[in-house]
């Protein structure tokens, strides 16, 4: 690429020169086989991607759907799930392995940073008030989960600099949702640093959005009428744990077995 950067400024200083088109013209024939060169590693790349993609849908149809049949068939009529799962997008975090449910178990709402924006707080509805109304309203379910967990993306963004958004201004604005988190660490926490500080607003950024679920009067109804139960969950990605909050401790407890109560 330097080869071809000399050449054009020696044809910026002389048109004319028919010896110096010539080479521009030589420059630009490796410049196009170069480039593609990369037009065909990104398409083989993308292909090996989406291949693995392919191969699993064939796999889960010749097995786990074959052995399930009857299954698919009844559940392909209606569904029935008792929880509201909101969660982050992150790649790591599947609600369905961590609490080995099935599909039908569980209404599963996915966004970055496990965020619940507050009743009318946004101009344009949010597609998860549209969620909350659906699974409250229409699915009937009995618990609602906020799940977050560690090394989160979009918690770690809040403490970047400003210019970090600089290309991404709707993250930023989806972020802002989620800043009273980052504000709670500096007056509460001044001391901490690094990872110590994520993990405390990774924490907080649950009960934030415990909160901004009250909000909404039909789930504020359901919460006096005992019809649905809130639950601040925190996923270890590295552990394997998953810690619940509690609420008269004010702490997150370890879930160790399924007969213990956690709130």
């Amino acid at each position: 690429m330097e080869r071809i950067d000399s050449i054009t400024c020696i044809v910026q200083r002389s048109e004319s020169d028919k010896a110096v088109k010539a080479a521009l013209n030589a420059g630009t024939q490796e410049w196009m086989v170069e480039n593609r060169f990369l037009e065909v590693a990104n398409y083989v790349k993308i292909f090996i991607q989406m291949d693995k993609l392919y191969k699993g849908i064939h796999k889960f149809r010749e097995s786990y759907f074959r052995q399930e049949r009857d299954f698919f068939s009844q559940l392909s009529r209606n569904q029935s799930p008792d929880v509201l799962f909101i969660t982050c997008s992150d790649s790591r975090v599947d609600p369905n392995l961590i609490t080995q449910s099935k599909p039908g178990n569980i209404f599963i709402v996915r966004n970055v940073g496990n965020i619940v924006p507050p009743y009318d707080s946004i101009k344009d509805k949010s597609s998860v008030g549209a969620a909350l109304e659906f699974a409250l309203l229409e699915l009937k379910v009995a618990d609602i989960i906020v799940c977050g967990h560690s090394n989160c993306g979009a918690m770690g963004a809040l403490m970047r600099e400003e210019g970090y958004f600089l290309n991404m201004p709707n993250l930023k604005d989806w972020l802002r949702l989620s800043s009273p988190a980052m504000d709670i660490v500096k007056d509460c926490h001044p001391a901490c640093s690094g990872e110590d500080v994520q993990k405390i607003i990774e924490h907080e950024n649950i009960l934030i959005q415990l909160e901004n679920i009250q909000t909404y009067p039909f789930i504020f109804d359901a919460l006096k009428e005992g019809s649905v139960a809130l639950h601040g969950w925190y996923y270890e990605i590295g552990t394997g744990e998953v810690w619940s909050y509690n609420t008269i401790t004010e702490q997150f407890d370890i879930i160790t077995r399924p007969e213990e109560k956690h709130g």
